[in-house]
């Protein structure tokens, strides 16, 4: 997931975005812990996709 990609997004599907890859964030942090992740490079890549999000909704709260 690339940033520009998420500026064109509008704030309510930015706020859905951020609940999905929290869930997913949430998900492979469970299974890692249960020792059933195959990848975990993906923890990473889910953890900078939520900063990514977060990043962007930050952006957009200040310029309205």
């Amino acid at each position: 997931m690339k940033a520009a990609d998420l500026r064109d997004l509008t704030r309510e599907e930015l706020l859905a975005k951020l609940k999905e890859v929290s869930e997913e964030l949430f998900n492979l942090n469970f299974q890692h812990s249960r020792q059933q992740l195959d990848n975990t490079a993906r923890l990473g890549q889910a953890r900078k996709d939520l900063a990514r999000v977060k990043t962007v909704l930050r952006g957009k709260a200040g310029q309205e």
